[in-house]
């Protein structure tokens, strides 16, 4: 085994389990940020559709207001002075919600006007007062489209830092994250399988120190129980031999 450094997990049985719940966590958010950043990306397409149609009717509507208040002030006059007059507490406010996709809270604008107050008045009773009715109704039509759109635009951003960011996320899971937990999964088996070989190897090699060890001591033993048996011999043919007389 070569010298780990900072990076390197330590080659035990508790690192790999714990280095396989890694990759098993990791994988699950990588599914669940895949899966949040394809829902974006499906409502991203449906709101710059939707941009797309709504700019085009804005269009439509701002030409038709933009006439309509010219008929109105060729019937009536110039009464944006006298509306202005009138007009004693707000009339449009505006509120702000927010819907949840995905886990992004995207702003909704809505308009609500207040229908007690008469900003027309007495307006329009000599001359044109239907005219101006229509006006007032275009650019109403046309304030509620306009803040739909503000709407929309806001969501269109929103949603494409929240996927842009969720895409790296994403991409720094699939490419660093797993990429490395398997790499060190594969290092730590590796090690645990060559200390494996290793321990093995000790082990045989005492086994076989012991064997031989056995070996050399059987062997002295039957030498010294050779030796003691040629000494009993000995001993006996000694023994049975008579000693000649000794003449002095």
């Amino acid at each position: 085994m070569g010298a780990l450094d900072e990076s390197t997990p330590v080659p035990s049985r508790i690192t790999l389990q714990l280095m396989k719940q890694k990759k098993k966590s990791a994988f699950q958010g990588y599914s669940l940020l895949k899966k949040k950043s394809d829902a974006l990306f499906i409502h991203f397409r449906e709101v710059l559709k939707d941009i797309v149609k709504t700019k085009t009717k804005v269009g439509e509507e701002m030409r038709n207001a933009s006439f309509s208040l010219a008929k109105a002030v060729w019937a009536a006059g110039d009464f944006k002075g006298q509306i202005i007059e009138g007009i004693k507490r707000p009339v449009v406010t505006l509120s702000l919600s927010t819907n949840n996709v995905a886990g992004v809270k995207l702003p909704i604008f809505q308009v609500h006007i207040d229908p007690t107050v008469d900003v027309l008045g007495n307006l329009g009773i000599a001359a044109g007062g239907q005219v101006i009715n229509n006006t007032r109704e275009n650019y109403l039509q046309c304030l509620n489209m306009l803040v739909k759109l503000a709407s929309m635009q806001v969501a269109f951003f929103s949603l494409d830092e929240e996927i842009k960011m969720t895409n790296r996320r994403v991409n720094a899971l699939n490419n660093i994250v797993l990429p490395r937990l398997d790499g060190g999964i594969n290092y730590i088996i590796k090690e645990l399988d060559e200390i494996e070989r290793e321990e093995f190897y000790r082990l045989k090699k005492i086994k076989e120190k012991k064997i031989d060890k056995l070996k050399d001591s059987y062997a002295e033993y039957i030498t010294d129980d050779d030796n003691q048996n040629n000494m009993k011999r000995y001993d006996n043919y000694a023994t049975s031999q008579k000693d000649d007389d000794v003449i002095f």
